[in-house]
């Protein structure tokens, strides 16, 4: 998970256009980890690509929007290297997941505590109130799932759900897992809880992004539900995330 040495390999000052397919993906993964909605890490130097890397270089003030700066190589890698950790963190309790919600919502790019809030109230919903990681339709068979869901056996897994193939192929070259080969390594603590604030940040679930709705100006708690599951339960939702707002 989360190689670093493609990093190493790229020489600073290299047009972003002339990186061979292995060390582009190195930077489409470390897009995707900061938090830019790349798509599938394919080495392919399309628009997406192009846009978020521009992005970046606007964000931080680091060289050029073609150029592959050192400045630029550094901070990918250190934002790596923090994500490493946080994903290393121990979860053995209720209280370290939430922490590590926290914390994981703060480096994606939601660190408001109202995002946060609702990040946890999420997670709390959708696991049935464990906070572990769990499967679509959890109290019926693999059976069943492996006969109704006409998606099998890319279902929902995870913190919050993640579905369809596409997706897991997503999240596989993100995070150099092969997810589409292990579907059920979308129930690792750790892939769950990247794919939750990952999610949530670039719009994964229903293309619709928790910022659209809780950001520095509103907070909009209930139709904040429409990132993940329409307005399927969205007051008891936003009421939990209100009272975690209460006590952050």
């Amino acid at each position: 998970m989360l190689d670093l040495k493609p990093l190493d390999k790229i020489d600073p000052g290299t047009q972003l256009s002339d990186l061979n397919k292995t060390k582009l993906s190195a930077i489409q993964r470390g897009l995707a980890i900061c938090g830019y909605p790349i798509g599938d890490v394919d080495g392919l130097h399309g628009p997406k690509t192009r846009n978020a890397f521009a992005e970046l270089v606007s964000d931080t003030g680091h060289g050029h929007t073609s150029l592959v700066s050192e400045d630029i190589l550094t901070y990918l890698k250190s934002r790596n290297k923090k994500l490493i950790t946080i994903l290393a963190s121990p979860s053995s309790t209720e209280e370290d997941v939430k922490d590590q919600i926290a914390a994981m919502f703060k480096f994606i790019g939601l660190p408001l505590t109202t995002q946060i809030a609702y990040g946890l109230a999420t997670t709390q919903w959708e696991t049935a109130h464990t906070f572990e990681p769990v499967r679509e339709a959890f109290w019926l068979s693999e059976s069943w799932r492996k006969k109704n869901l006409r998606y099998y056996p890319y279902y929902g897994r995870g913190y919050v759900q993640l579905t369809w193939e596409n997706n897991y192929r997503m999240y596989s070259g993100i995070l150099g897992l092969d997810l589409l080969g292990d579907p059920d390594l979308a129930m690792r603590p750790d892939v769950a809880l990247f794919v939750l604030a990952h999610g949530m940040k670039t719009g994964t679930f229903t293309q619709r992004t928790l910022e659209q709705y809780v950001n520095r100006k509103s907070t909009d708690f209930f139709h904040a539900r429409k990132v993940i599951n329409g307005l399927d339960k969205a007051r008891k939702i936003a009421d939990i995330a209100e009272q975690y707002q209460s006590d952050l």
